[in-house]
């Protein structure tokens, strides 16, 4: 799988470029918009990772330029900034997804991959629910019936992966290596702190809990009678 990445700063690109090419993908990489573009009509890419704030030519504008040359290359849009109205006019200006820095890696190669899927005719979910509890991942908005839960951005990400686990048991391991991209050591508990605080957004105040510990195991997201 052929990918772009078009970022301009040099560490997050080559960070970026390397992660994915130990993953399997081949990657193309260049720091501004206007090398982005010709590469994008140039080229043909299963997935351009573009970030928003670029030299010369923006992000957002190398997008629009792409899609009015009918390019139709899935776009994930790299951004710092952070509000709805934002992602939404990334999402507008033909961006296929949008992943809001700082991320984990892993969460970016699960999107790559998600997207790479729907261009190829696979679906794939961008809204779960379990229970009442609901994530949609265009608007990154979560909510448990009608009221909204504030997550940061590693929240969102966790809950993310519970929620595509639903129904399974995910060892804390698990969680370490694809929510966070490290290896599990047992001496630290940030995997249980984290949880215990998205636990308290979700299930506190409400009758049913949806996140449930396997003890001695890890976590499991589902709803119980």
């Amino acid at each position: 799988m052929r990918l772009l990445v078009v970022e301009d700063d040099e560490n997050v690109g080559q960070f970026i470029k390397s992660g994915l090419e130990k993953t399997g993908f081949s990657v193309d990489l260049v720091g501004d918009g206007q090398a982005g573009l010709e590469k994008t009509l140039a080229l043909q890419y299963d997935v351009a990772i573009v970030d928003i704030m670029l030299p010369g030519l923006d992000g957002l504008s190398l997008i629009e330029e792409a899609r009015r040359n009918q390019i139709r290359t899935p776009m994930l849009i790299l951004s710092a900034k952070r509000t709805v109205d934002e992602r939404v006019r990334g999402l507008q200006a033909g961006g296929d997804d949008y992943l809001v820095k700082p991320f984990a890696f892993a969460e970016l190669v699960a999107r790559v991959q998600a997207l790479a899927r729907r261009s190829q005719d696979q679906a794939e979910p961008t809204v779960f629910r379990v229970g009442d509890l609901t994530i949609d991942l265009v608007t990154r908005r979560a909510s448990r019936g009608a009221t909204e839960i504030e997550l940061q951005t590693r929240e969102f990400a966790l809950l993310e992966y519970l929620m595509r686990n639903a129904g399974r048991v995910v060892a804390r391991s698990m969680i370490m290596k694809d929510v966070w991209g490290y290896n599990y050591f047992p001496e630290t508990n940030v995997i249980e702190v984290a949880v215990c605080r998205l636990r308290d957004k979700v299930d506190k105040g409400h009758d049913k809990t949806l996140i449930h510990t396997i003890r001695g195991v890890g976590y499991v997201m589902e709803e119980r009678d």
